[in-house]
């Protein structure tokens, strides 16, 4: 499976019902044994339960620095102290509201392998175009 947006995140931008440098953007770790990507999901709630705790992005940017409009890009995330278990392969961007069932999807983000063992897990993302993604 390919990265790829969440069809109705796409429409949630575009009818400015998220606004991704005022909104609480969050990171969840996930493991594609346990979700099955799909276009149409449309609220966190699709998810399965967190692996560790969901990060928040912090220092977030639409514009890659000036060079890459349209571009979304934030610090680093770093999801700390990661249970030991099955390899987490996916992570998925959502702008969280109050809970999981009112939180839209946005990005969906693959092709990467990284097998926990209790210590921090840090999500480097791109430092160029498409940084995390671009729209």
């Amino acid at each position: 499976m390919a990265s790829a947006h969440y069809n109705l995140g796409l429409q949630k931008y575009l009818a400015g019902s998220i606004a991704s440098l005022t909104d609480t953007i969050r990171v969840r770790l996930v493991r594609t044994s346990a979700y099955t990507f799909n276009q149409a999901h449309e609220f966190a709630s699709s998810l399965p339960a967190a692996i560790a705790t969901d990060v928040t992005l912090g220092s977030k940017s639409t514009n890659g620095g000036g060079s890459d409009p349209g571009c979304f890009d934030a610090a680093d995330a770093v999801f700390s102290s990661v249970g030991a278990g099955a390899a987490i392969d996916a992570l998925v961007i959502f702008k969280f509201v109050t809970v999981d069932a009112d939180s839209p999807l946005i990005a969906y983000i693959d092709g990467f392998s990284v097998t926990p063992n209790g210590g921090d897990i840090t999500i480097q993302w791109a430092a160029s175009n498409p940084f995390i993604f671009k729209l």
